[in-house]
């Protein structure tokens, strides 16, 4: 069998397997990661010290003798409205509300991808007999996915550094398998990636509230809302947290404005389609319910969600600098509720949900 051969088995399976897209990269230093350092020096990463591991500079880094980086996406749009189709006040008796990201609508895509791509590994050992080693990965190692993505012939690299497939867009979770296997490459010795399309469009950069994109394809992660609201553990700076908006969890309106998401399909799994619970859906949530979580309700609720990276705390502080930006004010639905709920959080032991409760309290007075 020729490693064309090869590499044609595991397109195969992994569409068997429900995966939307799926190419093999050479387990090579792609010319993307040589300003990785420098990025790294400027401070974009902020406080992810998890960027810094050494063996993302190299795939061949991540597993001892690795020769094919195979790269799958999984498509996760849906037919609920974006958020720069929704009003920034939605204005209902239940109160302010707030926007989550998409892809953390539904169940946790890494559990989601992560079995796929489980069941992908045991497939390629029943069809290809040699021992190999292989380990999988969905954001859970030290490789930059969108990278080899692009080198696996699945898209480009766009001005706000997401990966762009010209079919299916940018909402796409990404997962990778490292592998010893020796595979053909997706993009032949005299193939190149898959053009930028990008063009002259600048509507991410313009879009960006907190202006984190500083440079085409240069993402300032320190300024970036997703970051703001997911990776940054302590308080969210002053100077940010107006452009925040309402948003509480992730940030979507680079991807949201890109032309090449106007016309992409909807992803064939219930799994991504909003959490729906007798109290709220996770499409736009109520903030007032947000904010009354205690630890153990939030557990409940986000079980088996990505929104359990942020972590109580994360959320409810997100929460309170969504409340300050509604400007509510008194006579409005509502409002004398979530007064009440902002004053007991002011009071907290935990001093990072008094302060952003405060700053919320003192912008709807």
């Amino acid at each position: 069998m020729t490693n064309a051969e090869r590499t044609a088995h595991v397109i195969e399976i992994s569409r068997g397997l429900g995966f939307d897209l799926c190419g093999v990269a050479p387990a090579a230093e792609f010319p993307e990661l040589a300003h990785l350092e420098e990025w790294l020096a400027r401070g974009h990463s902020g406080d992810m010290r998890y960027l810094h591991d050494a063996r993302r500079r190299s795939v061949s880094n991540v597993v001892p003798g690795a020769r094919s980086v195979i790269v799958c996406a999984l498509n996760y749009n849906t037919d609920f409205p974006i958020s720069t189709e929704v009003p920034e006040e939605i204005a209902s008796a239940a109160g302010p509300r707030g926007w989550m990201s998409r892809y953390a609508w539904g169940d946790d895509y890494h559990n989601e991808l992560g079995e796929k791509l489980d069941a992908l590994v045991e497939g390629l050992r029943q069809k290809f007999p040699e021992p190999f080693e292989a380990r999988a990965y969905v954001d859970t190692g030290p490789i930059v996915e969108r990278v080899a993505a692009k080198y696996a012939g699945l898209g480009w690299l766009a001005k706000n550094t997401c990966l762009i497939n010209e079919n299916l867009g940018s909402w796409l979770f990404l997962g990778v398998i490292v592998a010893t296997l020796d595979l053909a490459a997706s993009l032949g010795p005299t193939d190149t990636p898959a053009e930028d399309l990008c063009g002259n469009c600048s509507l991410c950069i313009d879009a960006c509230p907190t202006a984190a994109i500083v440079e085409p394809y240069v993402l300032d992660a320190r300024r970036c809302i997703s970051y703001l609201t997911i990776e940054l553990r302590g308080t969210i700076p002053e100077e940010f947290r107006e452009p925040v908006g309402r948003h509480i969890f992730g940030c979507d309106i680079c991807q949201d404005v890109c032309p090449w998401n106007r016309r992409t399909p909807l992803a064939a799994l219930e799994s991504f389609r909003p959490r729906r619970f007798a109290q709220d859906s996770l499409f736009s949530p109520n903030l007032e319910w947000l904010i009354s979580f205690s630890e153990e309700e939030f557990r409940e609720v986000f079980r088996g969600s990505p929104v359990k990276r942020t972590k109580w705390r994360g959320l409810v502080r997100n929460a309170c600098v969504a409340i300050g930006n509604s400007r509510i004010g008194p006579g409005e639905p509502r409002y004398d509720e979530i007064r009440t709920q902002l004053s007991r959080l002011a009071a907290s032991d935990d001093a990072i949900i008094a302060e952003h409760a405060q700053w919320a309290l003192s912008r709807i007075q």
